[in-house]
């Protein structure tokens, strides 16, 4: 449908938890059709609502050419952990090495309602472990060791586009019962 502008760090929404959705209309499956278009322009293994200014449970994932989506997700993490590279399209040019679950099985719905699971492991499951904290308000370099965490810092705050973006808000058709996204 529509790339859209991703929001950048420092913006409130990605620090907000996301509600659950509660509708399969329309607008959801536009929502889901942005988050892939804006997905796939940038590049990215995945991306989440909230990203794009929309604070409701639903991501977008690409990882070795699968495409797919899910809301509401229900994560079961594998116990045997991996270390990776990781970034994020709200967080341009960063990349640190974050400690993530290897597998997953994630539980949630289709834009039609229907129930679906994904299992997944290495690139999948770190894109639906990030995504999903997306969902929570959590950014990957909440994830990292201290050292890291601040050395990612100083990096943001270095970086060319920190601070200039202003961001604009929208508001969702969805029931947000009282939270002002």
């Amino acid at each position: 449908m529509a790339i859209r502008p991703i929001r950048l760090f420092g913006d409130p929404v990605l620090r907000k938890p996301a509600l659950e959705v509660v509708t399969f209309d329309r607008e959801l499956r536009a929502l889901v059709s942005d988050l892939t278009d804006t997905m796939l322009d940038a590049r990215g293994a995945g991306l989440a609502a909230p990203q794009l200014g929309v604070g409701l449970r639903v991501f977008t994932w690409n990882v070795d050419g699968e495409v797919g989506h899910l809301i509401n997700p229900d994560l079961s993490l594998s116990e045997d952990t991996q270390d990776g590279d990781e970034g994020c399209l709200s967080i341009p040019g960063l990349v640190y090495d974050c400690r993530r679950a290897r597998s997953v099985v994630a539980r949630g719905f289709s834009m039609h309602g229907e129930p679906i699971t994904i299992e997944g492991s290495d690139l999948l499951a770190r894109a639906i472990q990030h995504e999903t904290d997306h969902l929570d308000g959590v950014l990957f370099v909440d994830r990292l060791d201290d050292a890291a965490r601040k050395a990612a810092m100083r990096e943001i705050r270095e970086s060319e586009w920190f601070g200039l973006e202003k961001p604009t808000i929208k508001v969702s058709p969805h029931p947000t019962r009282g939270w002002g996204f």
